[in-house]
């Protein structure tokens, strides 16, 4: 994994006038895949994400967008284990990465839903991931995640819990 919390927020939040949006997680499909290519500045190939039968892809938008015209913030890939959701890949898109990003929590909302979505299929809110040796500290101090050997991280149920009251509230 290759992401860095920026920071986190209650939604995702506008870099320059501090408004916050709510947000929505949806599918990612073939046809989003057409226009988040490398050529248009994303880091990974998610066309071939969409190819792998065990992997599910989703996508963060603002919750007010709507059909077509919704903007992808980010991008997330979650495979199913037997005991605990493993997240392959988060990404913001490339206008929300850097100093001159439009928004920032994008990657914390993602790995949020990722803890929910480890709640909802009864795993207790465990999700596993494999970091970047120089992120490893990061994701410590940022997600609560623990780190487990080698590059393996976890985000157990304690930590989990912390990012959906932030980022779910009812």
């Amino acid at each position: 994994m290759d992401f860095e919390v920026d920071k986190l927020t209650n939604s995702i939040e506008n870099v320059i006038t501090g408004d916050s949006f709510r947000t929505r997680v949806e599918p990612f499909t073939s046809k989003d895949s057409k226009t988040v290519t490398k050529k248009n500045g994303w880091g990974f190939n998610w066309k071939d994400e969409l190819a792998q039968p065990e992997r599910e892809v989703y996508k963060l938008i603002i919750a007010d967008d709507v059909g077509e015209t919704a903007v992808i913030q980010g991008l997330l890939s979650l495979e199913t284990k037997s005991d605990h959701i493993f997240m392959h890949l988060v990404e913001n898109a490339p206008f929300n990465f850097g100093k001159a990003k439009i928004y920032s929590g994008v990657a914390a909302n993602l790995v949020a839903y990722a803890c929910n979505e480890s709640f909802e299929r009864g795993f207790e809110g465990n999700v596993a991931f494999i970091s970047k040796t120089q992120l490893i500290d990061h994701y410590i101090d940022s997600l609560g995640a623990v780190h487990i050997g080698h590059q393996r991280m976890v985000i157990e149920t304690e930590a989990a819990l912390k990012l959906i009251n932030r980022y779910f509230k009812s």
